[in-house]
């Protein structure tokens, strides 16, 4: 049995007040799959700002004022990263062995 299964997920983006949302289901529905699809794009534009970063931060003529909006970006970024991985991770199977060091 999956983890998540007939769980509540964490979806990938904020309600009101920034409050998580979540979605009960056996993620085969059609939000659940715009979920998968938004998930798969803020990898994708963190991956995007990290080469960002990366050229950047190896530019000495980048300003301040650059450097603090490409952090705040990071930051944004990293958020999201933090949600996709806690949700997929609360979907992970549950493994078979009890041994808390995880020896079968």
């Amino acid at each position: 049995m999956i983890a998540g299964e007939g769980a509540a997920r964490l979806l990938p983006w904020t309600g009101a007040g920034g409050k998580p949302c979540y979605l009960v289901g056996d993620g085969t529905g059609r939000l659940s799959r715009v979920a998968d699809s938004i998930e798969s794009v803020q990898l994708g534009m963190a991956e995007d700002l990290l080469d960002h970063a990366a050229d950047m931060l190896a530019d000495d003529g980048a300003t301040v004022v650059q450097v603090r909006f490409l952090a705040a970006r990071l930051a944004e970024a990293l958020r999201d990263v933090h949600r996709v991985a806690e949700s997929r991770g609360a979907r992970l199977p549950v493994p078979a062995y009890d041994d808390p060091d995880g020896w079968p």
